[in-house]
């Protein structure tokens, strides 16, 4: 319950920062103007994002003649969470690295690369897609798209600050009245705005992806195949980065794009080494 009200409240504080720059592009006709498009790509992001991303990918549905061991896994793991059997799909690449997606567990999909089937054993593509269909029982697939649907508006309402205020746009009379203050406000709003959006959609990618690898270490019934497949996911990134945008690396178990030093700090997921950490330590405990 910890983890879901820390989600709402991010949430809520991107719709906040939305409207806020709303306000600062437009005044009360802005703010009402941002939280309409909040409404509408929420609604975008509930209905579409599952569509949208799989096409991206070029992701292929296959069914249990096709993909027989891979189907029989994600339907004993669907019957143990107590879930709908998802759509399951491949992608031809080779680097290998999952995802799910879906507005909730009855439109659910999960996709994996040949990649993953090729290098996993069956008992770390397990906990992989255990992994996976606990972001499907938990809903996660549809939080983190509403969070990065709304982090890119702000974004996008940033730098249409911007250029207004760089041709004269904004709100001239505030300015003119507050001696500068708005002016300097309005900056700061554009700048920081975008910034603090993404690291509000980090926080939520992050504090998900440690609660997937927690109930999808349940679900599977042991830690160890997930820790493990963590561990190769994270060398054959390293190795042969995915062709994969920034807009969706959020998806994937492990983050698809490379990046090293401040870069981490950007990155939609936590460090490796914790979350193989946090999984030895449910294993020690388990034990005992």
């Amino acid at each position: 319950m910890g983890n879901l009200v820390k989600t709402g409240v991010l949430l809520a504080a991107l719709t906040v920062l939305l409207v806020l720059i709303g306000g600062a592009l437009g005044g009360q006709h802005g703010m009402l103007l941002a939280f309409g498009l909040a409404m509408v790509m929420n609604l975008g992001s509930y209905w579409f994002s599952d569509k949208i991303v799989l096409s991206m990918y070029g992701a292929k549905p296959v069914d249990e003649a096709q993909a027989p061991g891979l189907y029989r896994i994600v339907r004993t793991l669907a019957t143990r969470a107590g879930i709908p059997m998802p759509r399951v799909y491949i992608i031809a690449e080779e680097t290998p690295n999952a995802f799910a997606t879906g507005r909730n567990p009855q439109h659910a999909a999960v996709a994996v690369t040949e990649g993953i089937l090729r290098v996993m054993s069956e008992e770390e593509l397990e906990g992989v897609l255990a992994h996976e269909l606990s972001h499907v029982q938990n809903r996660d697939t549809l939080i983190m798209a509403i969070a990065a649907t709304l982090a890119g508006a702000i974004t996008y309402l940033a730098h249409m600050a911007q250029w207004a205020m760089i041709f004269g746009g904004g709100r001239r009379d505030s300015d003119e009245e507050g001696g500068g203050g708005g002016v300097i406000g309005g900056i700061l709003m554009i700048v920081l705005a975008p910034l603090a959006a993404t690291l509000i959609q980090l926080a939520v990618s992050r504090s998900r992806e440690f609660q997937a690898d927690a109930s999808g270490a349940r679900m599977a019934g042991q830690p160890w195949g997930l820790a493990k497949a963590l561990e190769k996911l994270e060398m054959a990134s390293k190795v042969a980065p995915m062709p994969a945008t920034p807009a969706t690396a959020h998806l994937f178990i492990v983050n698809p794009l490379t990046g090293s030093g401040i870069a981490t700090l950007f990155s939609t997921h936590p460090p490796i080494a914790e979350r193989v950490a946090r999984l030895r330590a449910m294993a020690s405990s388990q034990a005992r």
